[in-house]
Formats: structure tokens, sequence, C-alpha cells
């Protein structure tokens, strides 16, 4: 499980890159109408040399990352405090579940299907918004991934994901700070980005507005300097995805 879930790190570093290269592309005009998200990662991966066996291989590693975090959630028990503990269980099962359902994703594409991650989660804002109850959920999704957001900015501003991993000497371990640093504001900003979109859509009840990650990045566009944030932020997930191949050589599991 452990040689498997290392090969998870490295399958998410492969999605988050091919992400930022479609975040680049979409800023410069290039983007030839692909999702900026990870249906378009993996649509695009599937498109490659060898397309339908990297598509297996990241859907197995992303599984293996998934049942493993669900599995450490509860069996992982050297805490001091119980809140430590139940802080540790919510974080890597939330963590877990999304791995398993980018696994799902990923084994969609490899039988031959498709699916877009943005008309989803524009169907999903529709469902929910079709009764009140449901609109507030959806400006809570949207304040939690704001807070998650956040969240990322301050793990990597502050370093905190030297925990996760064992860093390396020097200049490998120089780089691998800079590389999580600039990869975790990235995803941060990004995944704030698609907190606002939500409560955006919230207020104006228009729910064509929570388009996920694809509709946050390309948003960017239309604003002042957006298109260098833009590519900024692509950087960024290309950073991170570089940051996952480290961590899945010296993850702390």
């Amino acid at each position: 499980m452990h040689v498997l879930a290392r090969a998870g790190f490295a399958a998410s570093g492969v999605i988050h890159i091919l992400i930022g290269f479609i975040a680049i592309a979409v800023a410069t005009g290039a983007g030839g109408g692909r999702e900026a998200d990870q249906s378009g990662a993996l649509e695009q991966l599937g498109n490659a040399p060898g397309g339908l066996f990297l598509l297996w291989a990241v859907a197995v590693g992303l599984a293996a990352l998934g049942i493993w975090l669900v599995l450490d959630a509860f069996l992982e028990r050297s805490f001091e405090s119980t809140g430590k503990r139940a802080a540790h269980i919510v974080q890597n099962l939330a963590k877990g579940i999304a791995y398993l359902a980018l696994a799902f994703t990923a084994t969609v594409f490899a039988i031959g299907g498709s699916t877009s991650s943005a008309e989803s989660t524009s169907q999903l804002g529709a469902n929910l918004m079709s009764s009140p109850v449901g609109v507030i959920v959806v400006v809570l999704i949207g304040l939690v991934l704001l807070g998650v957001g956040g969240y990322l900015v301050y793990k990597g501003a502050s370093r905190g994901f030297e925990r996760d991993i064992t860093v390396p000497s020097d200049p490998a371990g120089h780089a691998v700070r800079i590389l999580g640093v600039v990869g975790y504001v990235a995803r941060g900003v990004a995944l704030g980005a698609v907190g606002v979109l939500f409560l955006v859509a919230a207020a104006t009840h228009d729910p064509d507005k929570a388009t996920g990650l694809d509709g946050a990045l390309k948003a960017f566009v239309g604003l002042p300097f957006g298109v260098a944030v833009l590519i900024v932020i692509g950087v960024g997930w290309i950073a991170y995805g570089i940051y996952a191949f480290f961590r899945a050589r010296f993850a702390r599991l």
C-alpha cells in the first residue's frame, strides 16, 4: 500500500502539471476549448502516446492513495489529544474521498468514456439551488472552499507542508521548499476562486457561475492583469506537480 500510495502522489503530480499547462494555454489564447481541470487533464493524458496505459496507471495510483488515506484516517492513533485525532480523521477522510473520486474519473476515461467536471459541478449547483435550503448549501460550499483555499495559501507561505515529507538535503531540499511554497499558494488561490464563484452563483441564483476549477481559472482572463495572474497560477500548478513527485519519494507514510 505504501508503494501504491507513493505512486498516487506521482499520479496527482501528472494531473497538476497538465492542468497547469492547460491554464497557461487558456491565458495565451491557445486553450482550444479544453477544460482547465481534472477532466481536461485526463482527456489530454488519454490522447498522449500510450495514453490508455497512463490512464490506468493514474487510476490505480489515485485509488490506492485514496484507500490509504481513508485507512490512515481511522487507524493512526498517535495523537496527544482527541481534538487532534478528530481533525486528522476529517482531513484524511476528505482527501481520501477526493482521490477516490478522481480515480473513478480516470477509470471512466480509461474505459473509453468521458465526463466533464465543469458540467457536473454546474448541474450540482442547479440541483441545489432549486430549493431555498439548497442555496444555503451552495453558500456553505463556497465558504468551505474559500477556507480550504486560504489554508493552502497559509500552508505554502508558512512551509507547513514540510511536516508531510522528509525534506532531502540541499540543494534538492531548497528546490523542494520553493516548489512547495509556490505550488500550495497557487492551488490555494485557484480553490479560493472556485469558492468565490459558488458564492456568486448563490447570490445571482445562476448555477452556470458554479463551474468548478475550469470556470474559476478561465474567469481570470476577463480581469485586469488576469492573463498574467492565470499564467502565474499555471506555473504554480506545474510547480506543485513537480513537488508531488518529490513527495512520492519522500512522503512520511
